[in-house]
């Protein structure tokens, strides 16, 4: 029995039955690739669900990992250590916000920034203003899989299993601003939002529908809060995906003078400290306002090993010019995936910023065929939402490592396409055009 058939076998005996993973034993990485137990590397276009921003092996993150845990690795929140602040310092002047909660995770990071709305609204209660407790979300969203987080996901499977989820929550059109329009009210005391959904396909919001959102809250002193969980930390070519939308000629009370909308809080994670589990809820001193010592708090958040490296994965993204260059590659990835879409029919569109990048086809199958076929080409990637190539490398990704992806694709959209003629002619009736 070899090593993989072992723990596959121990695994299907002692964990819990919740991943359906891929026969495969990686055993080390090291730049954009995945080595596996017989030392055979693949191309990650994945990078651990956008989490590995800087890659594998990269040193600046070995070096903080290694000098950090030789002095500190965790101390509670019931004292100071050297990381929180400098780290924080480094997060409000790349978001625009005034302060910072840290947290292990992205959902934990999401249960605190909806936990924050409500304490927000009860606080302008208690200051005259009529406010309810009502949470307006989005269809398609995706927050994650505690019971707030996946209460205001969307999809059925996420939430039904576990039903009744958490109450007062109402799930809005994405991007139909008449529907969020008819929606809000002020019993709402939150908008929540995506600047990219992630897994709803790649999609990011309009500027309309996110100028008026904020309008909307700004009417009430409802909270904008901005899921940047997967597309925030410089993966668009920006430190936040909301910091691509300008803010219009009547710009909203609490939009800042930087010169792109600003929300009342976000969530950051994912590849926030290369690796290592570390969440944030960055906001304005108007939300931070609604909380007060004791009133929310975390064991292994914000610990001194999980700054340290994140402190040295934003100080290597602005050293090594990565956001330029996540752009650059990114515009490039997505130009190379538009000449396979006017060559395949297949594709049906070509969306995302930077190196957050979503090829809808036109076939579940196809999708989940080609992320197959790439597999056994030793490429990673997966599909979300069904029918869509979701492609979240690390940030410090090349044009040749591009054009080793598009050929792959070429190759198996060109042996697969008389299988799948018939589902491209039924979907081109009545689908999406190609971008």
């Amino acid at each position: 029995m070899t090593k993989l058939e072992q723990i596959r076998a121990a695994e299907a005996k002692l964990l819990l039955h919740t991943y359906d993973r891929n026969p495969i034993l990686f055993v080390a990485g090291e730049g954009v690739h995945l080595i596996d137990e017989n030392g055979t590397k693949y191309l990650d276009l994945l990078s651990g669900i956008g989490v590995n921003a800087l890659g594998y092996a990269h040193p600046a993150i070995e070096r903080a990992i290694a000098e950090q845990s030789r002095k500190l690795i965790h101390v509670s929140n019931l004292f100071y250590h050297e990381g929180q602040a400098e780290l924080a310092q480094r997060l409000t002047e790349r978001t625009g916000m005034d302060r910072v909660f840290f947290a292990n995770t992205g959902t934990e990071a999401w249960e605190g920034a909806m936990k924050l709305a409500r304490a927000h609204a009860g606080l302008l209660r208690r200051e005259g203003k009529q406010i309810g407790t009502k949470f307006l979300a989005m269809e398609q969203s995706f927050h994650g899989r505690t019971f707030g987080s996946v209460s205001t996901t969307h999809k059925a499977k996420y939430r039904e299993p576990f039903g009744p989820v958490v109450p007062g929550v109402e799930f809005v059109r994405f991007n139909d601003v008449e529907d969020l329009r008819s929606k809000f009210s002020n019993e709402v005391c939150a908008i929540l939002v995506e600047a990219i959904q992630g897994e709803g396909g790649v999609r990011p919001i309009s500027q309309e529908f996110f100028a008026e959102a904020r309008k909307l809250a700004d009417s009430t002193g409802a909270l904008l809060i901005v899921d940047e969980i997967q597309a925030g930390m410089g993966r668009t070519g920006k430190w936040c995906a909301y910091q691509h939308y300008g803010i219009p000629q009547a710009p909203a009370d609490r939009s800042s003078s930087v010169g792109w909308i600003r929300p009342d809080v976000t969530t950051l994670a994912k590849p926030l400290a290369g690796g290592i589990p570390l969440g944030a809820i960055c906001c304005t001193e108007e939300a931070a306002r609604a909380i007060h010592a004791g009133m929310h708090g975390t064991t292994f958040g914000g610990g001194p090993l999980a700054c340290a490296v994140a402190i040295a994965v934003i100080d290597t993204i602005e050293k090594d010019g990565l956001l330029a260059h996540a752009s650059e590659v990114g515009d490039y990835f997505m130009e190379e995936l538009r000449k396979l879409a006017r060559k395949h029919d297949t594709i049906v569109d070509v969306r995302g910023m930077g190196l957050m990048i979503g090829a809808e086809l036109d076939s579940a199958d196809l999708a989940k065929l080609a992320v197959a076929e790439m597999l056994k080409r030793r490429i990673v990637i997966n599909v979300t939402s069904d029918t869509t190539l979701r492609f979240l490398p690390p940030y410090i990704l090349e044009r040749a490592q591009v054009n080793t992806a598009i050929a792959a694709l070429d190759e198996i959209f060109t042996e697969h396409a008389a299988a799948f003629a018939g589902a491209h002619n039924s979907h081109a009736a009545g689908g999406p055009h190609r971008g």
